[in-house]
């Protein structure tokens, strides 16, 4: 059972190793691809920008000439009645209004269209500083996932995580199966039979005279 475990938590380490290994080797690609794709996001608001922005010069462009139709009218007018000529100052006055009116229509179009632009320029301008600081900060995640992994690793290779069966590992194990060979080393000792040499020798011990047996009977053959 302990053996299938071992093998359960080799394998599950190696598949966590494995999608450590894509995630890191995907960080720095996935990231540049989102940097790329915030300047295509800048292009395509650079470009509405830009077709808003022609819009609104043809309509100044419009409006300015009608503003200056006006004031040619009105040049052409002041002349046909400082010339005697009401009948032509009358007929230069009425295209003078026809440009007025221009004019007062286009106005509000005009200055709805300047907002717009104003509004647009912001946005990129916007756009583009957090494209601009997106790219800066992306060398330095670079550079903190790099230093986070490296830590990653020696903090795993001292905790013994995600190897094999690490050397300090393998030493207790085989420190266990020594002890476990003397421990019963030392049982078979304990359970074998005593030797017939060992029970002569208690035997004889019980026969040999103390120094104190022999005094006793010296002192009894001098009769002491």
């Amino acid at each position: 059972m302990a053996f299938f475990k071992r093998i359960f938590r080799v394998a599950k380490g190696k598949a966590n190793a494995a999608a450590e290994s894509i995630e890191d080797a995907t960080f720095e690609t996935t990231l540049k691809q989102n940097i790329r794709d915030m300047d295509a996001q800048l292009n395509k608001v650079v470009k509405a920008s830009a077709e808003a922005m022609s819009n609104l010069n043809r309509l100044e462009t419009e409006y300015q000439r009608h503003i200056d139709r006006s004031g040619e009218w009105k040049a052409k007018a002041t002349k046909a009645l400082e010339s005697g000529r009401e009948d032509l100052t009358k007929k230069a006055l009425a295209k003078k209004q026809e440009s007025d009116r221009q004019v007062v229509a286009l106005e509000s179009s005009v200055a709805q269209a300047r907002a717009a632009r104003e509004k647009l320029k912001g946005q990129v301008d916007t756009l583009r500083s957090k494209i601009e600081e997106a790219r800066r900060n992306s060398s330095t995640l670079i550079a903190r996932k790099n230093a986070a992994r490296a830590q990653r690793q020696v903090a795993q290779t001292l905790a013994g995580v995600n190897v094999d069966d690490n050397a300090f590992a393998a030493l207790g194990r085989f420190e266990e199966s020594v002890a476990r060979d003397e421990a019963m080393t030392q049982a078979y000792e304990e359970m074998s039979p005593e030797s017939d040499g060992d029970l002569d020798d208690e035997l004889a011990a019980l026969d040999v005279s103390t120094t104190d047996d022999e005094l006793a009977k010296l002192k009894a053959e001098l009769g002491k």
